[in-house]
């Protein structure tokens, strides 16, 4: 059987998703988590892989398991129970044989939370930044995303990536109570993506960029024409959305 596993974290005491071998990761605590209250050796497949210190607020991974899960909202009462104060789990759903957690995905959502004055509260989970950015020429900047189509330019250097082309399909500053929040919709992300697209996005709200130059940024499809990568704390993953059929067409 195998089943989706909806679940969230806090990732400032984490070496991000993904196994590490010198430092712990999420995926690490909770795939030890589930072999144990499972007996059985589990393995987590992701969505995708958040780098150190980002958070999700929404993260997906699937399993499978010799037998069907006898009883699911015990086993999520249990993990919860187990796992440590800064990772929930919320849901686990049984799916398609082959249903795939990335491979599936239609779009995941991202947002960075920025906070415009010092704030013990949210430490760790908001970039301080000035005031006085220009959000409304940001917002034009970021409107470019949606006509891009290569995102090299936001791409880490010398990752192992088959391809850089992605469609993104909102991107959006929103001002709140108590800073700013960029919102990012596409269909995938590259390493070190949203974080590279923030930073050159404040290039434009400090006036060293024009939209027109953001275009340019863009259109050069090297990391070195960008900005440089806000700090990871301010990154969540909020949303990830899948193909309804993989729920329906589930193997008895």
């Amino acid at each position: 059987m195998r089943y989706f596993l909806y679940f969230s974290y806090c990732g400032t005491s984490y070496h991000g998703w993904q196994r590490q071998p010198n430092g712990i990761s999420v995926q690490q605590v909770m795939e030890e988590a589930m072999s144990l209250l499972m007996s059985e050796k589990t393995s987590l497949t992701a969505a995708g892989r958040t780098d150190a210190g980002v958070h999700a607020k929404l993260m997906v991974a699937h399993f499978d398991t010799a037998r069907p899960v006898p009883d699911i909202s015990q086993l999520i009462s249990r993990l919860n129970n187990y796992l440590p104060k800064d990772i929930a789990v919320q849901r686990i759903v049984p799916v398609a044989d082959d249903a795939h957690a990335r491979f599936d995905a239609l779009s995941r959502t991202y947002e960075y939370h920025c906070t415009f004055c010092k704030d013990p509260f949210r430490q760790g989970l908001a970039t301080r930044i000035p005031a006085n950015l220009d959000f409304a020429l940001m917002n034009e900047a970021a409107q470019v995303l949606l006509r891009a189509s290569d995102f090299a330019s936001f791409c880490k250097l010398h990752t192992d990536v088959k391809t850089t082309i992605c469609h993104v399909t909102h991107a959006e500053w929103t001002l709140t109570a108590e800073g700013a929040v960029f919102t990012i919709t596409a269909d995938r992300f590259l390493r070190n993506m949203v974080r590279a697209v923030v930073g050159t996005l404040f290039e434009v709200g400090r006036h060293r960029l024009t939209v027109s130059q953001f275009e340019e940024v863009i259109s050069r499809q090297h990391r070195t024409a960008a900005g440089q990568s806000v700090p990871a704390d301010g990154l969540f993953l909020t949303n990830i959305v899948y193909p309804e059929h993989i729920f329906n067409k589930i193997s008895t």
